[in-house]
């Protein structure tokens, strides 16, 4: 058994700060980039990237983050979580320094590669320093505590970014990240021991290498469809074939081993299994939607960073009420009965984006906003509860790395899958507009609606720009759409896994 070391509580208060800060600041990475967005695609102001470039800037980050997490908590076990933690720190602020100072796009997606490396030592360290440093009800108090870091980071995230966005360039949002954990790694150093479990749960290189390369191999063929608008090449469904091979291979790996990071056998449970692909599904919605929305409201609709910072508080502090609202509801009726139908107005509200336009009220928006947020903070809170909770004490970080895997897992594949969806329909729709335009200008206004608009004011072409702005929004109405099927599928799949014994 391992030996736990009993801190004052003045101390342990302390070290619970410095993990708020440090999950703060993750949380703050997370949404500051949805907001520069738009500025990073301005050839003027940012760094010109297109589409596809963008998403691997997103996607990157998610893809290192969710190849890495499980193993990461393993080598916290052997070596002590406080030098596994400390490295991540350092990791993640070289890597924000990187981006800060990118110069160009494929920089960037580098350098967030690297961030995501950062977060997938950060993370499982951080919580296992948690559970070490508080036991009993000073631990429940605690996590209660340190939960509310989410939603901080969630609600101040988009207002830091549109604030450094107007007073600074680009890479101020992500050079920010640098004093912060320069501070959190001073404080790990002084007031954390270098907690280790005395059962060392084995390594897995095989297993990282090959969920890595199929992430990437997948991702790669669903992004690269909408660079070249088309399914049928070889090198659209090749990568895509080789990442699901790859996918399939990680999965037999880990069902040979005896103690597995990412065990599949849990998702045989029909309550864990269904639970976690549904909340896979939702956060594929959660992060297509968010991609989208930051180009439709500073972009078509022509928002500062700030205002359109402002305008998301709403789906933080929707996210903030919704995970309590949801828990007292869930106590008062049953997980069921209160998380699919939350589930599908989550889905609705996605789906609304089908209907706003150049002209839409802000405050329809804000409503929109502020549903969306709620409704997703009544389902992930309560269903991932009551997944870890129905799990065997013994398989609890088992069944967490499976939770946090497919989350991110559904995320990175949201953006590509929703950015590559926007761009084919993009095209499709300008294309009716660029007829006698030089061929240059056509081509740099295929790419995306920011390019247009950029390529429109310099050759003094306004109705390029409103005929950009028309076929982006056409192109969010149809991405909408689909997003939206695909989370009421989640419902439906929650509603299947949750429903009662015969």
């Amino acid at each position: 058994m391992a030996v736990i070391v009993a801190l004052p509580t003045g101390r342990r208060r302390l070290v619970l700060g410095v993990l708020m800060v440090c999950s703060v600041m993750i949380w703050l990475d997370n949404t500051v980039l949805s907001t520069a967005l738009e500025t990073l695609a301005d050839p003027g102001r940012g760094l010109g990237a297109g589409p596809g470039e963008l998403q691997w800037a997103t996607g990157a980050y998610t893809l290192a983050f969710a190849g890495l997490m499980f193993s990461a908590g393993a080598v916290g076990d052997r070596v002590g979580h406080r030098t596994v933690f400390g490295c991540g720190l350092v990791v993640f602020a070289g890597g924000s320094l990187w981006a800060a100072y990118a110069g160009g796009a494929g920089q960037l997606i580098a350098a967030r590669a690297v961030m995501g490396v950062g977060s997938a030592l950060i993370t499982p360290a951080m919580l296992a320093i948690l559970m070490w440093t508080f036991t009993g009800a000073a631990r429940a108090a605690a996590i209660s505590v340190f939960s509310t870091s989410a939603g901080v980071g969630m609600a101040a995230g988009p207002v830091l970014a549109g604030f450094l966005l107007g007073h600074f360039w680009w890479g101020s949002v992500f050079l920010v990240n640098v004093p912060v954990a320069a501070v959190a790694l001073a404080g790990v150093g002084v007031l954390v021991p270098n907690f280790r479990s005395s059962t060392q749960r084995p390594l897995d290189p095989a297993g990282m290498v090959l969920s890595i390369a199929g992430l990437v191999a997948l991702v790669y063929g669903l992004i690269r469809a909408g660079q070249v608008a088309a399914w049928s090449r070889a090198d659209v469904w090749g990568p895509i074939v080789v990442g699901l091979v790859l996918l399939a291979g990680f999965v037999v790996v880990e069902l040979r081993l005896k103690a597995p990071s990412f065990d599949p056998r849990l998702l045989a449970q029909r309550v864990f299994g269904g639970g976690n692909v549904a909340l896979g599904l939702l956060l594929f919605g959660v992060a297509a939607i968010t991609f989208y929305n930051a180009f439709y409201l500073q972009g078509a609709l022509g928002f500062s960073p700030m205002e359109a910072g402002l305008a998301n508080v709403p789906t933080a502090l929707g996210a903030l009420a919704g995970a309590p609202l949801g828990a007292r509801l869930v106590r008062r009726w049953s997980l069921r009965a209160v998380s699919v139908p939350a589930m599908t107005v989550a889905a609705l509200s996605m789906g609304g984006y089908g209907f706003v336009g150049l002209q839409t009220p802000l405050v329809w928006i804000e409503v929109l906003l502020l549903v969306q947020g709620l409704s997703i903070g009544m389902v992930i809170g309560p269903v991932t509860a009551a997944l870890i909770s129905d799990l065997p004490l013994e398989q609890a970080g088992a069944g967490s790395a499976v939770t946090n895997t497919l989350r991110q897992t559904g995320s990175v594949i949201g953006i590509a899958v929703g950015g590559t969806v926007m761009s084919i329909v993009y095209q499709r729709a300008i294309e009716s507009s660029l007829d006698g335009l030089p061929g240059p200008v056509q081509d740099q206004a295929r790419v995306s609606a920011e390019q247009a608009r950029h390529v429109a004011a310099a050759i003094h072409q306004p109705a390029l720009a409103r005929a950009a702005d028309d076929a982006f929004v056409h192109a969010m109405h149809v991405g909408a759409g689909w997003i939206a099927v695909i989370a009421v599928v989640g419902a439906g799949v929650l509603l299947v896994s949750l429903r009662r014994p015969g």
